[in-house]
């Protein structure tokens, strides 16, 4: 299967992408300096509008900027275009090929703004379309569904805030890596066995919180592309705000918790979701936390700004997997090509 092979080279391209993108993301950085941005605005759909999530995060935790999605409507459709004069504006796109992204790069330029193109492909029009490209360096990824380009976008992302803070240890940590998610690999088989009770479902959530609201989003993403479960994102505190009333005995709940920041309101949330006797799968690397799952999905220990290259890795073999148990071809989900154009 292209997806399976797709998945397993992860670690190769994040090694490539970390060593050969460096000092493209130190340039860019400097470039972006010198333009002095009040505000970083990303553009993107799909799977690579969840890597923007995370680039929210990002751009905020280590540069200090508001980090906003933009609504490529305003300009396509409404021709309403918002202000992004002082923005820096990043288009986010596998192909590079989605005209909507590729219209907003055009229109932050033309005001003023500072743009910079994330793709797999560096002639594609987005990458025309900017001040600058960062390529992913995935190689060609054949299956529909992203797996390899999601993870090198999050990485891209992460050499630029890397870039930004000119901090040693946070480079020490990128370099680091690829051998983690060499390791998160090996969930293969606790993936296997979560979806093995989730083939019997025809919705569930998928709850992260912080860095890996980005994860809940993309992990919910592939079992709708891939398993066509109805499976619905959220971030643990809009998850207490009303949809805990979903919960009844045997109600499919996949929780993404690594990392220390949000331990204390996951424990609280995991304990709750046992008490109502939902079927708790749980990715993390705390071995307290994990008991309390029916289904356990181990994290390697990395610093938490990094963990959604790792946390997402068991969603895609869960995914998969998924796919699998129900007879489906997930290299070929229905109704579904490699690149969508939309306005």
């Amino acid at each position: 299967m292209w997806v399976e092979q797709e998945i397993r080279q992860q670690p190769e391209v994040a090694d490539r992408l970390i060593r050969e993108g460096w000092e493209e993301s130190r340039q860019i950085v400097n470039a972006v300096r010198r333009f002095q941005p009040a505000l970083a605005v990303l553009a993107a759909r799909g799977s690579s509008d969840n890597a923007a999530r995370y680039g929210q995060y990002l751009l905020g935790a280590f540069a200090g900027l508001p980090a906003a999605l933009a609504t490529p409507s305003l300009i396509t459709f409404y021709r309403r275009p918002p202000r992004m004069d002082h923005a820096w504006v990043i288009g986010i796109s596998q192909s590079g090929r989605s005209p909507d992204i590729v219209e907003v790069i055009r229109e932050a330029r033309h005001q003023g703004g500072w743009t910079l193109a994330i793709t797999n492909d560096p002639a594609s029009p987005l990458a025309s379309a900017a001040h600058a490209v960062l390529p992913l360096r995935a190689g060609e990824e054949r299956a529909v569904a992203a797996t390899k380009t999601y993870t090198a976008q999050l990485i891209a992302l992460a050499l630029l805030v890397t870039a930004w803070t000119e901090d040693a240890a946070m480079r020490e940590d990128l370099l680091r890596l690829p051998e983690a998610i060499a390791q998160a690999l090996d969930t293969e088989e606790a993936a296997q066995e979560a979806a093995a009770f989730w083939q019997r479902v025809v919705h569930g959530v998928v709850i992260g919180r912080g860095f890996n609201y980005a994860t809940a989003f993309e992990v919910a993403l592939k079992l709708k592309e891939l398993a066509y479960i109805v499976a619905e994102p959220y971030s643990s505190a809009d998850f207490l705000h009303g949809p805990i009333a979903l919960v009844e005995p045997g109600f499919p709940v996949f929780l993404i918790a690594p990392g220390s920041t949000f331990r204390s309101e996951m424990e609280s949330l995991a304990r709750l979701l046992r008490e109502r006797e939902a079927h708790l799968t749980l990715c993390s690397e705390d071995h307290g936390l994990l008991a309390m799952a029916d289904v356990r999905l181990p994290l390697p220990p990395v610093p938490e700004w990094l963990s959604p290259m790792v946390a997402v890795i068991p969603g895609q073999w869960f995914a998969v997997s998924l796919a699998r148990w129900k007879g489906l071809d997930p290299d070929r989900p229905r109704g579904l090509q490699k690149v969508t154009q939309t306005r």
